[in-house]
C-alpha cells in the first residue's frame, strides 16, 4: 500500500536506478548526485530502483538549463538547494495540516497507518488545485522579488548584482518562550508558534514589509524603509500588549546597507537589530541610531536611552519607540 502512495504522490510508478536516470537524462553521476543532495535527499544505492520519468524529465530540464549562457552550474545547485529546504517545509507543513484535519474528523477509530495512508491517497484529487495554487504563488513572489530589484537599482549607493541594499531591518521576539514552551504540551505550542509567526507575518505584510524567515519564537523582517520598520514594530507590539493571553513580544530595529543573498539578509543593520531585541523590555520597541534619526518626527517619538554595549558592535545609543499620536485604524 505504502508502495502504491508513494507512486501515485509521484506521478508515475518507480522504474529506475540511479544510474539509468543518469544515463537517460545525460547528466553526469557526480553532478546528478549533488542535485539530489541539494535537493536534501541521499545518494541511493546504483541498483536501487528508486526513480520515475518525472525524475529522468527534471534532469533533462536542468541539462537543457544548463545550455544558456545565464546559467551554470553552481546557480543551478544553489536554486535546487532552495527548493529543497522550502519544498521540505512546506510539504512538512502541509502534511501536519492534514493530519491534524483526520483528528477532527468524528470517528470511532483511532489514527491508524492504513487511515493515514487512504488519506494521502485522497490528496491525489487535490494535487492539481494544490499544484496550481503554488505556481500561482511562486508567479506572485518572482514578480514582487523582481520589483524589489528594480526599486533597489534606483536607489543611490545600492549595488543589485552584489546584493547590497539600504534596508530597514527587524527582529520580533517572544518574552520568556523557554520557560513557556515548557509548560505546554505539543499540540499547544504548535498552536502557539502558529499564532505568533501568522499575526506578525499579516502585519508585516500589511505595512509594505517581507518577513525574511521565521525561528519558533522569533521573526526576521524587513521594510524599504525607516518609518516602515517603524510602523511594523510598533503594531507588533501594541497587538501583543493588547492580548492578555499571550505573552508580551520585543522589536528591535536597525537601519542601513544590507546583503542580500538566497533570500536572507545579512550585515551590521541585522546585528543591531538583533542585539536591540535582546536588550529590549518586554513590550517596546528599540531602534538603532541610524533608524531613529531618519523618522519623521510629526510620527514617531524616538527617545535616547543610556549607551549600552551590543556584542559586535562596540557601546551603542539605543532609542525607544513611541507614536506621536494614535492611529486612526486598529493595529
Amino acid at each position: 500500500m505504502a508502495d502504491d502512495i508513494e507512486e501515485t504522490l509521484l506521478g508515475g510508478p518507480l522504474r529506475y536506478t540511479r544510474k539509468e536516470v543518469e544515463a537517460l537524462s545525460g547528466v553526469t553521476d557526480d553532478y546528478a548526485r549533488r542535485i539530489w543532495q541539494a535537493l536534501g535527499f541521499p545518494a541511493s544505492p546504483d541498483d536501487e530502483v528508486a526513480f520515475t520519468d518525472g525524475d529522468v524529465a527534471a534532469l533533462r530540464e536542468i541539462k537543457d538549463l544548463l545550455s544558456h549562457p545565464m546559467v551554470d552550474e553552481e546557480m543551478v545547485l544553489q536554486l535546487a538547494r532552495a527548493v529543497g529546504q522550502t519544498m521540505g517545509r512546506l510539504a512538512s507543513w502541509l502534511g501536519d495540516v492534514w493530519l491534524q484535519r483526520l483528528g477532527e474528523l468524528p470517528s470511532d477509530e483511532p489514527l491508524t497507518p492504513e487511515l493515514v495512508t487512504a488519506a494521502l491517497a485522497a490528496t491525489e484529487e487535490l494535487r492539481p488545485a494544490f499544484e496550481r495554487l503554488l505556481l500561482h504563488g511562486w508567479r506572485r513572489q518572482l514578480t514582487a522579488a523582481g520589483m524589489r530589484v528594480a526599486a533597489t537599482t534606483a536607489t543611490a549607493h545600492a549595488d543589485p548584482a552584489a546584493g547590497l541594499a539600504h534596508l530597514a531591518v527587524g527582529f520580533a521576539d517572544v518574552v520568556s518562550f523557554t520557560r513557556l514552551s515548557r509548560s505546554l504540551d505539543g499540540d499547544a505550542l504548535a498552536a502557539f508558534v502558529e499564532r505568533f509567526e501568522s499575526t506578525v507575518a499579516e502585519i508585516v505584510a500589511e505595512a509594505g514589509g517581507r518577513v525574511v524567515k521565521t525561528l519558533g519564537d522569533e521573526v526576521l523582517f524587513v521594510a524599504p524603509t525607516p518609518s516602515g520598520a517603524a510602523e511594523i514594530g510598533l503594531r507588533i507590539a501594541d497587538h501583543f500588549n493588547a492580548a492578555p493571553d499571550f505573552p508580551k513580544v520585543r522589536v528591535g530595529i536597525a537601519y542601513g546597507e544590507v546583503i542580500q543573498r538566497l533570500g536572507d539578509v545579512f550585515g551590521t543593520p541585522v546585528n543591531m537589530a538583533a542585539r536591540l531585541t535582546s536588550t529590549a523590555y518586554p513590550g517596546t520597541v528599540l531602534a538603532g541610531p541610524d533608524l531613529a534619526a531618519a523618522l519623521p518626527k510629526d510620527a514617531y517619538e524616538a527617545s535616547s536611552l543610556r549607551p549600552r554595549p551590543l556584542q559586535g558592535l562596540g557601546r551603542v545609543r539605543p532609542y525607544l519607540l513611541r507614536r506621536t499620536h494614535r492611529p486612526a485604524g486598529p493595529s
